[in-house]
């Protein structure tokens, strides 16, 4: 009774092992935009200054990548975006710029990019710590 349990259980092991469908994961089909990073950190800065960051990406798909908008989430943040298309294998750089006048605090600003890419919104994000004017004038 044992060996019959057991062959019938190793029958049962066999059979899940071949229907298991084996995946492997295809390339992209079309254009893959892919950022070096996906976050800046800008530290501490002062409330009024304009601090920019170049996000850089390559296009990993088999299709030229073409940016169509990228979106800011308020007036203070502001880019710079390449309008012609990105061949596979090419890389290509966004400016993102931060004004911080009128903002005090913890900023975290998500800059979308809307492209043709197989994900076609994809997100960088900025963050800094805003702080306090300095006082030019030297007095305490």
């Amino acid at each position: 009774m044992k060996t019959l349990m057991t062959f019938i259980f190793g029958i049962f092991v066999i059979a899940g092992a071949i229907a298991q469908e084996k995946t492997e994961s295809a390339p992209a089909n079309g254009p893959e935009i892919t950022f070096a990073e996906e976050t800046f950190d800008f530290g501490d800065i002062y409330q009024g200054d304009k601090v920019e960051h170049i996000f850089t990406f390559e296009n990993t798909g088999n299709e030229a990548l073409i940016i169509s908008n990228v979106q800011v989430t308020c007036g203070c943040t502001a880019s710079k975006w390449p309008r012609e298309p990105i061949a596979p294998g090419q890389s290509s750089s966004m400016t993102i710029t931060f004004n911080s006048a009128g903002k005090m605090g913890r900023q975290n600003k998500i800059v979308t990019i809307v492209s043709n890419a197989t994900n076609p919104r994809a997100r960088v994000s900025i963050v800094t710590n805003v702080l306090p004017k300095k006082d030019d004038t030297g007095s305490n």
